[in-house]
């Protein structure tokens, strides 16, 4: 196993301040974010805002999705605008001491369907599951199974195409590798992600991630509960 997929107690440090940066940032997102904005735009907001609260850059480019955009697992921001009753999917992270954070949450805007609320309603439980299930002991593969398992017990199984996560460090994808057929057990000091998502082609997406550290518990203070920000 490689030494440094167990993290320091100073890299977990700089691993929760990149975490801060982008909580931040979410608040700020969700108090500017406005009908008729495009996704470009949004991006471009988020990449200001880390760089002017101590950021060192992006993790990655920056997914901000619309709507059926959100059924698209790396959507690129286009010019797409903000309108009622669209989800809204925003996958972000910074760089803060060299080390990087990931994060995803989906909102609504203006209103939300029953169908909506469905495909969020077992993506938030899923997750929750990946998290209360996250602990030094548990392979990969079975803690992807959690998440699976739950999300195709629902009916979506086959809309969940991705991996739950993957580790986190300097790299924003390291090993471990939180998916079907990785053995490897987790132990306290790990760093990884929990992410399940549904995707639905041409209507909608879903997907909601915190960073975590085994033994520790996600990181983020942004709660999982959908919000829906009014007109």
């Amino acid at each position: 196993m490689q030494n440094d997929i167990i993290k320091t107690s100073d890299e977990i440090a700089l691993i929760k301040r990149a975490v801060q940066i982008i909580d931040d940032c979410y608040d700020a997102v969700l108090e500017t974010v406005k009908g008729g904005m495009s996704e470009k735009e949004l991006a471009d907001f988020i990449e200001d805002f880390v760089k002017r609260h101590g950021g060192e850059g992006l993790s990655f480019d920056t997914i901000v999705a619309y709507g059926a955009g959100g059924a698209e697992p790396h959507h690129v921001p286009t010019d797409a605008k903000l309108e009622s009753g669209m989800l809204v999917t925003i996958d972000m992270g910074a760089v803060y001491g060299g080390y990087c954070s990931d994060f995803t949450r989906t909102f609504a805007y203006g209103r939300v369907d029953e169908k909506q609320r469905e495909v969020y309603d077992v993506v938030y439980r899923a997750q929750k599951l990946g998290v209360a299930a996250t602990r030094a002991g548990i392979s990969c593969h079975d803690l992807d199974a959690v998440c699976r398992n739950y999300i195709s017990e629902k009916g979506y199984g086959d809309k969940f195409i991705h991996t739950t996560g993957h580790g986190v460090g300097k790299l924003i994808h390291e090993a471990p590798r939180v998916g079907k057929g990785d053995e490897t057990v987790l132990e306290n000091g790990m760093v990884i992600t929990i992410e399940p998502g549904i995707y639905l082609p041409g209507e909608l997406g879903v997907r909601i991630e915190d960073t975590l550290v085994v033994g520790e518990g996600a990181l983020s203070r942004i709660p999982t509960e959908l919000i829906i920000l009014p007109e």
